[in-house]
């Protein structure tokens, strides 16, 4: 049995992995940023397209996270307990809602797919771009859907350097084909938006075939069989659906609720939406430590009460790790803010669209304070206690009754400026807090979710 994580084993644990996977995230979020920047060089109307198309993929990232989430509450309290026999099985209850998930996605994307990106935009001439796009980029959904799932079962027994090996490679494979591809570079023909779509193509495959190599030949842990990805029993679908459906349905009413902010930004002047493509990436990468915290926070904190500690140590690490999320939340708008001059410089786009770029940035550096505070809080300590209703519930109020009504009637109906309506779109991240402060103080989340 292996010993229990001390405070300082703790922390240290909780930083190397954040580290790690801000690391990682950084690289993934590089990956965007680099098609950003290349489309946007190369044309702001295949820039438009490749955001529109965007949102999709965040859709699909939402999902393949949520479930990957409630995967992950269950699985590190078990890894707590030492027992990894349990992991294989919520491990392929992940698997199998997630090929579902994604296949459903692929079919629509295949069948109709004008159909699909008009609901993000009426402008024809990135409709046309997208729809080039999307002809291609659909064969990475359920490539990256298993690649997602594959590294959440690595990293809910901390097993998390893999992923930004993983990512790596495919930061530099997608970086070289971009260039060829979109620009017709070393002999390759010039591609312009289809060549940003194979480029990534190829760098999904890659990924995949890695991390499977891994987890099934490498990795000493969980000692896992292919067979063991896919087999699971009633009971273990039962205790997932009962603590893992929240966080899967607050992940995909959180993914739909962007698709439609998406949409309304893709309603307004063509210019708001390269300038939100552009924002929105940088914003990505801006945020990787604060996202990485949160699924830190999650494996340790379900690990600790897995663990079965007493509840002044659970206190004790809640509290100082609020103290970090908040200080990770300073230099993340820090960082936004001294790299939009650098970056934004490299985008090939009208005055217009710099213009607008310039002050949603502005509104990002306010709010990423927000989402570093009450992300890791709510999904990261509240979920990995056990608690994984509240999140779901939460999400639903803040973005269905305030968020999207308040920023659909500053589009449409009062006609304000176009940064007023990004700011009530991303106001939730802000008003968050409060309720983020008093429920993990509350330390009424606090719950065993293993058998």
């Amino acid at each position: 049995m292996k010993k229990k994580l001390s405070d300082g084993g703790f922390y240290k644990a909780f930083f190397t992995m954040t580290l790690t996977l801000a690391l990682q995230n950084l690289i993934v979020f590089g990956v965007n940023l680099a098609d950003s920047v290349m489309m946007g060089a190369y044309s702001e109307t295949a820039l438009s397209g490749v955001g529109i198309c965007n949102n999709i993929q965040f859709f699909l990232n939402m999902a393949a996270s949520g479930i990957s989430s409630g995967m992950t509450v269950i699985a590190s309290q078990y890894w707590g307990q030492k027992e990894t026999k349990p992991i294989h099985k919520v491990s392929a209850v992940a698997m199998w809602l997630g090929i579902i998930f994604t296949m459903l996605i692929f079919a629509f994307a295949a069948i109709a797919p004008e159909t699909l990106i008009r609901l993000f935009t009426d402008k024809e001439a990135v409709i046309a771009q997208a729809v080039e796009y999307l002809d291609v980029i659909k064969y990475t959904y359920l490539m990256y859907t298993l690649s997602t799932i594959l590294l959440a079962i690595l990293r809910s027994v901390e097993t998390v350097k893999i992923g930004f090996y993983v990512s790596l490679s495919s930061f530099a494979l997608n970086i070289f084909l971009n260039y060829a591809l979109i620009y017709g570079k070393f002999g390759a023909p010039e591609m312009g938006i289809r060549g940003a779509a194979v480029a990534t193509l190829v760098s999904r495959a890659i990924e995949l075939a890695v991390t499977v190599i891994y987890i099934l030949a490498i990795d000493k842990k969980l000692n896992v069989r292919i067979r063991d990805l896919f087999i699971t029993d009633k009971q273990m679908v039962k205790d997932y659906f009962k603590t893992g459906l929240p966080l899967m349905m607050s992940s995909v009413s959180w993914g739909i609720a962007m698709s439609i902010q998406g949409a309304i930004i893709g309603r307004l002047i063509e210019s708001a939406i390269a300038a939100n493509s552009i924002a929105t990436t940088l914003f990505q990468v801006a945020t990787v430590i604060c996202y990485a915290s949160s699924n830190a926070a999650c494996v340790l904190i379900g690990k600790t009460v897995g663990e079965n500690m007493s509840m002044d140590i659970i206190k004790r690490r809640s509290k100082s790790l609020q103290l970090i999320f908040l200080a990770i939340g300073v230099v993340s708008s820090a960082i936004l803010l001294i790299a939009k001059n650098l970056i934004v410089g490299f985008y090939n786009a009208s005055p217009e669209t710099l213009e607008i770029t310039n002050q949603f940035i502005w509104v990002l550096c306010v709010t990423v304070i927000g989402t570093a505070y009450e992300a890791p809080c709510l999904c990261g300590i509240v979920s990995g206690g056990g608690e994984t209703s509240f999140v779901l519930k939460n999400d639903i109020i803040f973005m269905w009754l305030i968020v999207l009504p308040l920023s659909a009637l500053s589009a449409f109906v009062f006609h304000f400026p176009v940064w007023v309506t990004f700011a009530c779109l991303k106001a939730d991240q802000v008003l968050k807090c409060a309720v983020a402060v008093v429920k993990v103080n509350k330390f009424n989340w606090i719950k065993t979710v293993t058998r």
